[in-house]
């Protein structure tokens, strides 16, 4: 047998052929060739291409009338990616790769081994089918899912291949395809929102999707209540003892406490209730507590926020160490480890403590701990890779936030081989008053503090004196608490609370949102606020399904349901239509008060009046197999009927032009697929090699 396997990227290809000893060759029974994609290759064509040609038009209009659409109308084709090469400045297709992967798959091959990504969302099963259906293989496929790139990893997967010939039957291909189609769907609630915004002056691309629309909606109310915030002060009674610790009541609810007062004078008289007091039942406990749960990629990214490193450059830095395998494997959705990836980098640790200059007697514990170590699981939690760095300066050439990403996997890694963190915990109370109490924890071992340590997790450390005898009453003066700054940890955890997507795919998505001239989000070092345009984005969707976390996490849950075949495709698309249906009257009242909530638009945002344009005349007719229009005028010249008969009919015209700097020039070229801010159209495109 000799199968062609196919892997995701070119750097996956040469860790496959590392591993394998060569891009050609046998393993195990059969004979293997290695070749490789570029990511996806293929994409789902414009709405108005994938209905009859009767409809297109109403798949094409950004207009509201036809909306929601009907997803029995689409044939759910695919077509080739186009996408500007950064070192050419040139639109490039990915056709070329397809068609070259086509005429090496039909040279003799039994079957074609899927070895992409085995990603939890089925993004690596569905980038793969679409180029092997593209190609029309009608053969064998196999599946190797292999938890990263290393040798063994690679070795185990291809020596226990799974038969996925039968690709309606593959599970992750199916949750895979469901996600995609419902993501291309939701671009309806973005003409929705951007539909709205202009109407009421904005010009803002409203983005929305079934994560960014919650991630911004939270942060925008978060933001508002900030706004909103009115500091109230209280008084009340508490007491310090000569060891200057502080006794207080336990407090239930903060907007209904009896012995707390608005005004001071209430607070006064109540004070003349209470005196001196002994303090009694001091109790000491000594306590442990566990090293802090292993990393995913959005907590990792959020750490090092703070040292201004932004989410886009950690995904990308974090990519380039993955393929060099000096890091695990980034897109999991594990919290823990398996006991078999214990025990592959258990060997390595003496090496990773040396190179970060973690004192090695703190790493007593090296047995799988029950918290962190279960034989649940596929990936692993993010952790240092099998392939350990000569040094942290060499890791500089991987990205900018290299160096801290190393450091923070290994320290958060190692801190399970240390022993518990110990400490004291002090209880008393007053004898007179009993409900009057203080707690505080002094440290006994550090142990796996003196590893790592996560500020916001830490447990709370009171060096104070040691208890007093005696406790004093006084008017204490507070105030209500003022809702927390919004930052990427703040974020993050809000998202883990809803179980809403994996590390990576939070990261990701933040990245997106947070990077590039038009973000939503401004990052400054962690803390987080939204842009005009985020503001738009995220006011529009207030009070809809698509902005509801619960609802969010519902559809995650049926593109699990769609992989395991206990939710139909149907039910799973029927839920975007759904979701329109319902926000799309919300989204447009919401408009309606844009300018009251977020105030009127300056610079950028503010829409022209449709009178500061001239409508170009458009020409249609059938070019290509699809009814197309395209601007009838090109540098001046409008063409005429003969020429736009000659141009649908795939020839070259010629004629007399004048260039937007007033010069003349012969102008000789035809009809091309052209694209504009992600807008694609078909125009004119000169010859100028002619």
């Amino acid at each position: 047998m000799k199968y062609l396997i196919l892997t995701e990227k070119p750097s996956a290809r040469r860790n496959f052929e590392k591993a394998l000893g060569g891009a050609t060759g046998t393993f195990g029974d059969y004979d293997f060739e290695l070749t490789n994609l570029r990511g996806h290759v293929m994409t789902l064509k414009q709405p108005e291409e994938m209905v009859a040609k009767e409809l297109a038009e109403q798949y094409k209009t950004w207009k509201m009338n036809g909306l929601p659409w009907n997803t029995t109308d689409f044939n759910w084709q695919y077509t080739y990616i186009k996408s500007k090469n950064p070192r050419t400045n040139r639109m490039e297709s990915t056709k070329q790769l397809v068609d070259d992967l086509k005429k090496k798959a039909k040279s003799g091959f039994d079957g074609i081994i899927i070895a992409t990504d085995t990603d939890p969302s089925g993004e690596g099963e569905l980038l793969a089918w679409e180029a092997i259906l593209t190609i029309g293989w009608n053969k064998t496929v196999l599946r190797a899912n292999f938890m990263d790139e290393s040798e063994k990893s690679i070795k185990a997967a291809l020596s226990k291949l799974r038969d996925v010939s039968e690709f309606t039957n593959d599970g992750d291909f199916a949750k895979g395809f469901a996600r995609n189609r419902w993501d291309f769907l939701s671009m309806q609630l973005t003409r929705i929102a951007t539909i709205t915004a202009r109407d009421n002056g904005y010009n803002v691309v409203a983005r929305q999707g079934r994560l960014k629309s919650a991630m911004l909606w939270h942060i925008f109310e978060q933001l508002q209540a900030i706004k909103a915030y009115v500091k109230k002060p209280f008084y009340e009674v508490r007491f310090t003892d000569d060891g200057k610790h502080i006794y207080k009541r336990a407090v239930e609810d903060a907007d209904n406490v009896a012995f707390r007062f608005d005004q001071e004078t209430d607070g006064q008289n109540d004070l003349t209730n209470y005196h001196e007091s002994s303090v009694t039942n001091v109790v000491t406990t000594l306590k442990r507590q566990a090293p802090l749960k292993l990393l995913d990629l959005s907590s990792l990214s959020a750490i090092l926020a703070k040292d201004g490193y932004e989410a886009k450059e950690v995904l990308d830095t974090y990519q380039n160490m993955y393929e060099a395998q000096i890091v695990s494997y980034p897109r999991t959705e594990d919290k823990t480890i398996t006991p078999e990836q214990f025990n592959d980098l258990l060997p390595f640790v003496d090496q990773i403590a040396s190179l970060i200059s973690i004192d090695l007697g703190l790493l007593k514990h090296r047995e799988p701990r029950k918290t962190h170590v279960k034989e649940q699981g596929a990936h692993g939690a993010n952790r240092p890779g099998l392939v350990i760095p000569k040094s942290l300066e060499s890791l500089n050439k991987y990205g900018p936030s290299a160096q801290a990403i190393y450091m923070t996997l290994a320290q958060n890694y190692l801190a399970m081989l240390g022993e518990d963190y110990e400490y004291n915990q002090v209880t008393a109370e007053l004898q007179e008053y009993p409900d009057f109490k203080t707690s505080y924890t002094v440290p006994v071992n550090m142990n796996w503090k003196l590893i790592y340590q996560d500020d916001d997790q830490e447990t709370t450390e009171d060096d104070a004196n040691v208890i007093g005898t005696v406790a004093a009453p006084f008017l204490f003066e507070g105030a209500n608490s003022k809702p927390t700054q919004p930052t990427w940890k703040w974020l993050k955890t809000f998202l883990e609370k809803y179980d809403i997507g994996t590390g990576a795919t939070r990261t990701s998505t933040y990245a997106e949102l947070s990077s590039g001239k038009n973000a939503y989000i401004k990052d400054t070092k962690g803390k987080i606020d939204l842009t005009s345009a985020g503001k738009v984005s995220a006011y529009l969707v207030k009070g809809t399904f698509i902005a509801d976390p619960k609802i969010t996490k519902r559809v995650f849950d049926l593109f699990d349901g769609v992989g395991k075949f206990t939710i139909s495709d149907d039910e799973a698309l029927d839920s975007v239509t759904k979701t329109i249906r319902n926000d799309m009257p919300i989204i447009i009242e919401n408009g309606k008060s844009l300018v009251s909530t977020i105030g009127e638009p300056t610079g950028a945002l503010i829409v022209k009046s449709k009178e500061d344009f001239v409508e170009k005349e458009k020409a249609s007719g059938e070019w290509n197999g699809k009814t197309i229009q395209f601007n009838k005028e090109f540098g001046g010249h409008v063409f005429s009927d003969y020429e736009v008969d000659e141009l649908l009919a795939g020839r070259e015209i010629e004629f007399d032009a004048i260039s937007k700097k007033g010069k003349s020039f012969t102008a000789r070229g035809s009809l091309k697929d052209k694209e504009y801010k992600d807008r694609q159209f078909v125009g004119f495109e000169p010859n100028f090699n002619k």
